[in-house]
């Protein structure tokens, strides 16, 4: 199984360049024309987030008119650019329309590997957090099927990588029970994320957890003690995590 992550796109009205100088959108398209560029074709694609800068509802139009050249499945979750009102009316018509009539959380279980999509945000805010509400879902949600390889994605991720301005507003509340959660659940091959525009891995609760680089801009690498936030106009990539039952889940930049 293939499944293709893209993140952070940031789209932004046509005709708008995001921060006035990221063109997003035109990334956006030449992300898509790559995914659909592959062989094999992957089997569904996930999106970690941040489908808009602002989100607002000419962006998820921009945003969309991009994903729907996509013929496989195409999962998303909020990040802290989007809001919940909006990307629920973008995504109406999903199969993987969200169960929860608060949080954009759901799973996917039609696919090799099972998909537990996490909504992280916090309305008015760029941090994220697990409510108890939110993990004990989760948990629930585990424990239906906890032999089977599972695939967990969060916008926000629950690890520090040392670019300062960004672990102040990961994940920051209910961190600590979510990786216990993980830690008893031997089935979560990856747990993936979005939100820093970088690719950084970790090993975390057991397993890995690793964020994706943005299709559009990258946040500068700085690891002193007081980073300058910025952005990098880096080479666009999304990840591909390829599944296979005797290698578990292995990935690659593109």
């Amino acid at each position: 199984m293939h499944i293709v992550q893209l993140s952070d796109l940031h789209a932004t009205p046509l005709g708008t360049a995001c921060y006035r100088v990221a063109e997003t959108n035109m990334l956006l398209e030449r992300a898509v024309s790559a995914v659909l560029a592959l062989d094999p074709a992957p089997d569904c694609v996930l999106i970690s987030g941040d489908l808009t800068d602002l989100g607002q509802a000419d962006e998820y139009v921009a945003a969309l008119a991009a994903l729907q050249r996509l013929p496989m499945p195409v999962y998303a979750i909020p990040g802290n650019h989007d809001t919940r009102e909006e990307f629920r009316v973008a995504f109406s018509s999903a199969a993987f329309y969200p169960e929860h009539d608060i949080f954009v959380h759901y799973a996917i279980e039609t696919h090799m590997v099972r998909i537990i999509a996490l909504d992280t945000t916090i309305p008015d805010s760029h941090a994220g957090e697990l409510c108890d509400e939110r993990l004990d879902w989760f948990e629930t949600k585990l424990a239906e099927d906890p032999d089977r390889p599972t695939l967990v994605m969060m916008h926000h991720p629950p690890f520090d990588c040392g670019i300062g301005f960004m672990d102040a507003i990961a994940l920051l509340d209910g961190r600590e029970r979510f990786a216990e959660i993980v830690q008893a659940n031997a089935q979560i091959e990856r747990v993936v994320c979005g939100h820093h525009h970088r690719p950084i891995q970790a090993r975390f609760a057991g397993t890995l957890a690793q964020i994706a680089p943005a299709t559009g801009h990258q946040v500068a690498l700085d690891l002193t003690p007081e980073p300058r936030a910025q952005f990098v106009m880096e080479p666009p990539a999304f990840l591909i995590h390829r599944y296979a039952p005797e290698t578990g889940i292995v990935t690659h930049q593109a």
